[in-house]
């Protein structure tokens, strides 16, 4: 009896083995959160509704949704997904048990610091013969979650030692929307597209695939504005890097800049408030655990990452450490700077020309657009200057004669050029 318990039992797992495959999914891999959207989207979309009582998933888990408008105002959404038990459905004609599993005594880093999330897994388990469907669902699953990432730009920040999406994917904006002194956007454009063609002109020659840019001027000239319509224009992500951040140490920041998302750029704003001559301090009175020499070597030190492009950002050139602006880590340095005359007036031709909804006839358009590119020139006479983004609200607030008009008041104040 024994030895036929023991055969009956090695016999059935053979016979397992044999007939079943089975695929894990842990919560870790990007793949995790597609298979589960994808099964809610199935639930949803009726597809499980048609099946019989008995598989539909009577175990289940909500996830919330928050999303944010541009006008403030936010919505709630609730979905439901497949929660931790065994689940059952039919694909493509096979048949596929699913076991959703959560182990509570293993923790891992969640999404906000200090914030720990229990260990899940999905196990797909199916017939042999039906192995070659796990990779078709698998992009299925993938199509759907990417889909709504098509066409826009998505904004990665640190958590932890890992990039994460943060908020939802943003609409991209056009580069012609960010107006530049003329030839500067597209010397820009042009240096980053032929350092994207040169890869194996690097490799030959033995120097590291890695570019650094900062744009420097004064607040409100379009420095962040341009890099977000770059990246759009590109097809590329931006991952957000807080120096300051709390917790943020030269090994995390080493790690994080060698593991950026491919197809990304890596945008550290306001570089001279970390590092305002090797002092570091933090808004908070917290001083930051990042120390210069270790933001150096993540830069372009031995154990630096390569395949990466860093835009820096700072108000204040003259404050940065020439160390930090040497070549090698800043390769291409360009000042965006307050209106010009020119600037002002095609900002003023676009807000209120065609498709804008404004009666005012080519000629008119033109008259205004010349009266104001000739105010803003007489006051840089003056050394008064007016930043791109004080233009764009000015003009968001006003029609166009009123624009014109009352653009005087901008300048009030405004006594000393910026450096």
């Amino acid at each position: 009896m024994t030895v036929a318990r023991t055969g009956s039992i090695w016999g059935a797992t053979m016979l397992r083995r044999r007939m079943l495959v089975s695929l894990e999914i842990n919560n870790r891999d990007r793949a995790y959160d597609w298979f589960l959207g994808w099964m809610a989207h199935r639930a949803s979309s009726g597809t499980a509704s048609r099946a019989a009582p008995w598989i539909r998933s009577h175990e289940l888990s909500v996830e919330t949704m928050i999303e944010r408008r541009a006008n403030g105002s936010s919505s709630v959404f609730f979905q439901l997904v497949a929660g931790p038990g065994t689940h059952w459905f039919k694909y493509k004609g096979a048949w596929m048990q699913v076991k959703r599993e959560r182990e509570t005594r293993s923790m891992m880093g969640g999404q906000q610091p200090g914030m720990s999330v229990p260990w899940e897994t999905v196990m797909l388990t199916t017939l042999s013969r039906d192995r070659a469907l796990f990779p078709q669902l698998l992009a299925e699953a993938r199509d759907l979650g990417m889909q709504g990432q098509e066409g826009k730009l998505v904004i990665h920040t640190a958590w932890g030692i890992e990039w994460r999406p943060f908020g939802k994917p943003r609409r991209k904006r056009p580069l012609q929307s960010v107006v530049l002194e003329p030839g500067m956007g597209e010397k820009i454009e042009q240096d980053i597209k032929a350092f994207l063609a040169r890869r194996q002109w690097y490799a030959d020659r033995g120097i590291p695939y890695r570019r650094g840019y900062l744009l420097h001027g004064p607040p409100g000239s379009g420095k962040t504005s341009f890099i977000q319509a770059l990246a759009g224009s590109l097809s590329y992500d931006i991952c957000l890097l807080n120096l300051s951040e709390r917790g943020l140490a030269d090994d995390k920041l080493n790690h994080l800049l060698s593991n950026a998302p491919e197809r990304s750029f890596v945008l550290i704003e306001d570089v001279d408030a970390a590092f305002n001559k090797r002092i570091q301090t933090s808004a908070d009175g917290y001083q930051s655990s990042v120390t210069f020499s270790g933001f150096l070597n993540a830069l372009d030190g031995v154990a630096s990452g390569e395949e990466r492009i860093i835009f820096m950002t700072t108000n204040h050139v003259e404050q940065l450490d020439p160390a930090l602006i040497r070549p090698g880590r800043v390769d291409f340095s360009a000042l965006i700077d307050n209106a010009s005359p020119l600037q002002a007036r095609t900002l003023f031709q676009r807000f209120y020309g065609e498709g804008s909804n404004v009666e005012l006839n080519p000629d008119e358009l033109d008259v205004l657009a010349q009266n104001l590119e000739d105010i803003v020139e007489e006051k840089l006479g003056r050394e008064q200057r007016v930043s791109m983004a004080a233009l764009q609200g000015h003009f968001i607030r006003n029609q166009p004669k009123d624009a014109v008009a009352s653009s005087l008041d901008l300048f009030t104040g405004i006594l000393k050029k910026e450096p």
